[in-house]
């Protein structure tokens, strides 16, 4: 099998059997691609790299391209993935991955807004404004529902429940989760409809909730762009981006006493050890406020 024809099956298989989100296909894809340039330069394929051209190709990373431990162990996990899909379902081949072990990632606290942080951003934004409405609506689904911002820009007109306030989301994976909503994103998100995103439509339809200007579905970068624009309002000087919202929602959900596998259901995690993250946040939190406040701190 020639190599271009096996990355993109392995490309058919992330997208069809996995189930991976878009950006995760291209990243395992673009990762495996830059392995094979690499192999290239020695004069070598994919079917016959050995465990040592795999060991070159991660040091390459780390000194040459200066990558983190972070890059290199997606980097690695691709071609494991890669190499465990292609001896699994079309030849016998050793992979060479079998005894490279994995960098060690150091797991970074993500940053996440403070309640009065969060306040001020969303004063800062109008009602009044049809655009400004539909993106207080949307940031409001990402902070009190957790939601990530693929799945929000992904949320139909159907998939909203009022009477039971729950939103039906479609996640990592295409899994299926009910999250339900609080007063605040009821009444934004009625005032939006009936509001905001008829006038934004005007005489054109469409099936999705949040809407451009164009009259087509909103989309991810136009959200990332609308947020650093509503942050410069205020006094905020964190790097604030979507994903800061679902991180703040699960922050102060643990804060708050919420356990976390029901946080673990809400975000839509797999894996419990994502989720706990957010309680090295709380404690970390309690740490500033004694260290702040206590006489022997």
């Amino acid at each position: 099998m020639k190599e271009i024809q096996a990355i993109k099956r392995f490309k058919k298989f992330l997208q069809v059997e996995k189930g991976l989100s878009p950006n995760s296909v291209y990243s395992y894809t673009y990762d495996l691609k830059k392995f094979s340039d690499f192999l290239t330069t020695k004069n070598k394929g994919i079917f016959n790299a050995t465990q040592d051209d795999i060991q070159q190709f991660l040091r390459y990373e780390k000194n040459k391209k200066k990558n983190s431990s972070r890059t290199q162990a997606r980097s690695l996990a691709a071609i494991r993935q890669f190499y465990n899909f292609i001896s699994d379902k079309f030849e016998e081949i050793e992979n060479p991955t079998n005894k490279i072990e994995s960098p060690h990632v150091e797991k970074s606290l993500p940053d996440f807004l403070t309640s009065s942080e969060i306040d001020s951003l969303f004063g800062s934004i109008s009602e009044g404004d049809i655009y400004e409405l539909r993106d207080k609506t949307m940031f409001e689904l990402l902070y009190s529902c957790g939601l990530r911002i693929s799945e929000a820009v992904e949320i139909k007109i159907g998939d909203v429940d009022f009477e039971k306030a729950y939103i039906n989301v479609i996640g990592k994976g295409n899994k299926e989760r009910m999250v339900p909503m609080g007063e605040e994103a009821i009444r934004l998100l009625k005032k939006y409809s009936n509001e905001s995103r008829s006038v934004i439509l005007g005489s054109r339809d469409s099936m999705f909730l949040f809407i451009s200007k164009k009259g087509s579905k909103l989309n991810r970068k136009s959200v990332w762009r609308l947020l650093k624009n509503y942050v410069k309002r205020t006094s905020i000087i964190k790097n604030i981006t979507p994903h800061t919202l679902r991180h703040s929602f699960a922050t102060h959900m643990i804060e708050n006493g919420a356990d976390v596998r029901s946080v673990q259901e809400l975000l839509g995690h797999m894996d419990i050890s994502t989720t706990q993250i957010y309680t090295h946040l709380a404690k970390k939190k309690l740490q500033e406020i004694h260290k702040k406040f206590h006489p022997k701190a």
